[in-house]
């Protein structure tokens, strides 16, 4: 592989703006922030036309948003997310602030 790319969510990023790059010679790391969840689609087509043969995404986006990016890019790379299980539940709520 010489070039993958992993989308996240955080506050206030804008994938405009907020893209890192980690190139070791091999194989380019690109990491694209969204301040939106809508704007994760987006986000992978252009990855993708950028020459990234494998896309990544942050758990936060969940099954749904995961879905449609697999729908977006089709069959041109594969698509794989970040999931927590079960017993990371209270942590991730703690964190984000969704406790009871």
């Amino acid at each position: 592989m010489r070039q993958w790319g992993f989308v996240y969510l955080a506050d206030g990023c804008d994938p405009a703006r907020d893209v890192s790059r980690v190139d070791t010679g091999k194989c380019l790391t690109v990491l694209v922030g969204v301040g939106e969840v809508d704007q994760v689609v987006a986000a992978a087509e252009r990855l993708v036309a950028e020459g990234a043969q494998l896309i990544e995404l942050c758990g936060a986006f969940g099954p749904v948003w995961t879905a449609r990016v697999i729908d977006a890019v089709g069959s041109r790379v594969p698509v794989g997310s970040v999931m927590y299980g079960g017993e990371a539940t209270k942590q991730l709520h703690d964190l984000f602030g969704l406790g009871a």
